[in-house]
């Protein structure tokens, strides 16, 4: 094929063979680049920057790189049938996704950057909610990640060095499913998590042993003997007064990806937690996508994202992926929800 001509596409004028692979050729080097430093190439010309704007390369990028983005937020989730897309060999209908656009968006590290240029509404959001949480900042914390792990969450915080308690508020126990811990990140920040569980602590050790044990003791059964609903109608009292005084909601989630999910379930109690009746839907959820130990397979945060159906929920959120035993993840966690009730870190 030497001196031959072919299209580079359908409908291009014909190039020659050794223009065509001198492209390929590009294309492959700079699929060894970070994308921080593919957009510095495109910043040098015109050339370059037509280059690195490639649709398969960004979608390369996009399958390479996020299943190990540390976490993904409200603003930037990608859409379920862009991810879709990237799995599908064959070429989405209507308007081809704009992968580039979609990495540099959901990006954890351009997102920490886009808000490292914005310090002015920062401050602002932050003093503005100064004004309406004058005391130490409360948050729910509720979901299977708590119960279902080889390893506790909740006892690596209480003997975190990070993340120190401060007061444990035992006589606010709701039924043996729930308590109130005050803590200090970095010997500064106070604010106190009220743990609630479905289960006692007996039925929790029960319930590792023998997985189909089903109830939970946050919601009222609608007769006796049934599986109660998700609903915030059924909430139990107790349930419903910490939904109404807290100041945000944190979610934990079982990463792990052997293991079985119900997923509409979950769902359910998140909605009914976080019920607009109970609150402002200003609200912030963290969902701590959690596995036990470093070296477990997890859902990527953007999936478990999807999962949860957090794409449809009207307030901020932010899955981080979480460790229980390491506590990898949790300090970015808190950081985010604390800033995002006006706390400024």
């Amino acid at each position: 094929m030497t001196g031959g001509t072919i299209p580079l596409y359908p409908g291009a004028p014909a190039q020659s063979a050794s223009i065509t692979q001198q492209v390929d050729m590009q294309l492959y080097i700079m699929t060894f680049l970070s994308p921080h430093d593919l957009c510095a190439l495109g910043m040098t010309n015109h050339y370059w920057d037509q280059m690195v704007r490639d649709r398969l390369l960004w979608r390369y990028f996009l399958l390479r790189d996020l299943p190990s983005w540390p976490s993904i937020e409200w603003h930037s989730l990608p859409d379920i049938s862009v991810l879709n897309s990237c799995l599908s060999p064959e070429s989405p209908e209507g308007a081809p996704p704009d992968y580039m656009s979609i990495y540099v968006k959901s990006c954890p590290r351009n997102r920490k950057s886009a808000k490292a240029r914005h310090p002015i509404y920062g401050a602002v959001t932050s003093f503005l909610q100064s004004l309406v949480i004058q005391t130490e900042p409360r948050f729910a914390m509720f979901g299977p990640g708590l119960e279902q792990l080889d390893d506790s969450l909740v006892t690596r915080m209480m003997t975190s060095p990070e993340l120190r308690p401060v007061v444990s508020i035992l006589q606010r126990q709701i039924d043996g499913i729930g308590s109130g811990v005050t803590f200090q990140l970095d010997n500064q920040h106070k604010f106190n998590i009220l743990t609630l569980y479905s289960r006692t602590r007996t039925e929790r050790d029960r319930a590792r042993v023998e997985p189909n044990v089903s109830g939970n003791k946050m919601f009222v059964p609608e007769a006796p003997g049934d599986d109660p609903l998700a609903t915030p109608d059924n909430l139990i009292p107790q349930v419903k007064e910490v939904c109404r005084i807290v100041d945000g909601f944190i979610y934990v989630a079982n990463a792990e990806s052997h293991n079985n999910h119900n997923r509409p379930e979950e769902i359910a109690q998140i909605l009914a937690m976080t019920d607009p009746t109970f609150g402002p839907q200003r609200r912030p959820l963290l969902v701590l996508s959690c596995v036990a130990q470093p070296g477990n397979k997890r859902i990527p945060c953007v999936y478990m994202a999807h999962e949860l159906g957090l794409d449809k929920l009207q307030r901020p959120w932010l899955v981080q992926n979480t460790e229980a035993s390491t506590l990898s993840g949790l300090l970015d966690g808190i950081a985010w929800i604390l800033n995002e009730v006006g706390k400024k870190m």
